[in-house]
């Protein structure tokens, strides 16, 4: 009969494009007795969770809270939630998670109107704008602040700013940008945001913080079709991410996992989430000036940039495998493959949250300069 041993795996580094090194503290989280999920005490702190979520997205938004799920759920939530079939969307897409977002309009049975710009470069105010003219009776405008496969940062205060002269509601993926760069949901009104916790906030992968306006809530709570998802359906989730003592049940939350998401969000008020923007900024250049000294490029030009996401230009002549393969088994480094149109071209080394630090930059800065000889 076969036996199975404990897993235990390598203690690695994580700085690829997430998930992202997990700190003591939030791993301690995870190993805390479980309760029920409606227990009064899990339900206190459910409160402070959603007052910290409201804290790092810079919000008042009452419909704030964890979807039980990773960044891809939480994406479908604000979609099927807010999107009803037949609606126009205009979704900007200049990698592959705004690919995604496209399919998931597509699946809500509404019309996307894509808007591309090239891999490594932003999507343009002009050419959104030129959407919304060419389709006044478009409801929504849905991009990506921060493309993770590529590393560029999309202005989102002027995107939104534009969809709001044209009457346009925002879907805005956040999942690398949270905790990373500035971000306010309130002062640029954004209408629904979603997150990941495995990125800047240095989480264990599986939950998605979203937050919703009161605009937002008022078309859910006014749809002329039902929600298509029952799961994610927020008319019934609302029941248990309320507020004060009474839930309605509508599933088992990931209590543990809460838990975490909890310790990480405390950390990140406790160090100030301006002062965790400029960390990740100055590591970002910490890291820029070490590839320039082994003579490796960045690929997006430096106004848009994502500190916490660096996508390196692969000289010519280098294995792309080779080299991750040796980082990974020789020196237990992980940095992340180019995706879509980029793979092969480039590698993706993330400085996320906890891993967002001098030490992990050199010790990644050395094992390039020893593999790469």
């Amino acid at each position: 009969m076969r036996t199975f041993n404990t897993f235990i795996p390598n203690n690695r580094t994580l700085m690829g494009p997430g998930p992202s090194d997990v700190s003591p503290q939030v791993l301690n989280a995870l190993a805390r007795p479980t309760l029920g999920h409606l227990d009064p005490q899990f339900i206190e702190l459910m409160d402070e969770t959603k007052a910290l979520l409201q804290y790092v997205f810079k919000t008042e938004n009452q419909l704030t809270m964890p979807i039980s799920a990773p960044g891809s759920a939480g994406m479908e939530a604000c979609i099927v939630n807010l999107v009803e079939p037949g609606e126009k969307v205009i979704v900007c897409q200049n990698g592959v998670f705004g690919g995604r977002m496209k399919e998931n309009v597509e699946r809500a049975g509404a019309e996307a109107i894509v808007v591309t710009a090239q891999w490594g470069e932003p999507n343009s105010l002009e050419s959104i704008e030129a959407a919304l003219h060419a389709h006044p009776d478009a409801k929504f405008v849905g991009f990506v602040h921060a493309e993770t496969s590529t590393g560029v940062r999309n202005d989102a205060q002027a995107i939104c700013a534009l969809a709001k002269q044209h009457d346009c509601m925002t879907i805005v993926d956040a999942v690398t940008s949270l905790a990373g760069i500035e971000l306010r949901v309130d002062d640029w009104q954004i209408d629904a945001i979603y997150s990941g916790s495995q990125k800047c906030l240095s989480c264990v992968p599986g939950l998605s913080p979203v937050s919703f306006s009161d605009k937002a809530l008022h078309k859910i709570q006014h749809r002329k079709t039902p929600v298509q998802s029952w799961f994610l359906d927020l008319n019934l989730i609302v029941g248990y991410w309320g507020q004060g003592g009474k839930r309605a049940y509508h599933h088992t939350a990931p209590v543990n996992s809460l838990y975490a998401l909890h310790e990480s969000l405390r950390l990140v008020h406790e160090e100030g989430l301006e002062n965790s923007w400029h960390r990740h900024a100055a590591m970002h250049e910490l890291l820029k000036t070490g590839l320039t000294e082994l003579g490796l490029e960045l690929l997006v030009a430096p106004e848009s940039r994502l500190p916490q996401l660096n996508t390196v230009v692969i000289p010519d002549g280098v294995d792309d495998a080779l080299v991750r393969n040796r980082l990974l088994n020789e020196f237990n480094l992980e940095i992340g493959a180019g995706l879509g149109a980029l793979a092969g071209k480039v590698w993706r080394i993330g400085l996320m949250g906890h891993a967002a630090t001098t030490k992990n930059i050199d010790f990644c800065l050395s094992s390039l300069r020893t593999v790469l000889r």
